[in-house]
């Protein structure tokens, strides 16, 4: 393997590790159960590209209410 593409490879895992944990805060962060959320968690740990694309068309999308404000509001 050539230096340039040991770099595109790591580039690559580190893009997919975050955005794996982008996906994992968002699961958390849903008002699904909790037995739910450690299903998705596992999934996403154990499957990280394939947990990925099944989560983003079939993952939690509800977000807990929390303390907002009228200018942070998308209505």
């Amino acid at each position: 393997m050539s230096e340039a593409t040991s770099y595109l490879a790591i580039a690559v895992a580190v893009i997919i590790l975050l955005v794996d944990l982008w996906a994992m805060v968002s699961v958390f962060r849903s008002d699904k159960t909790v037995g739910t959320k450690a299903a998705w968690a596992i999934g996403l740990i154990v499957f990280p590209v394939i947990g990925l694309v099944v989560w983003g068309v079939a993952g939690p999308r509800g977000i807990k209410e929390g303390p907002s404000s009228p200018e942070h509001s998308k209505g």
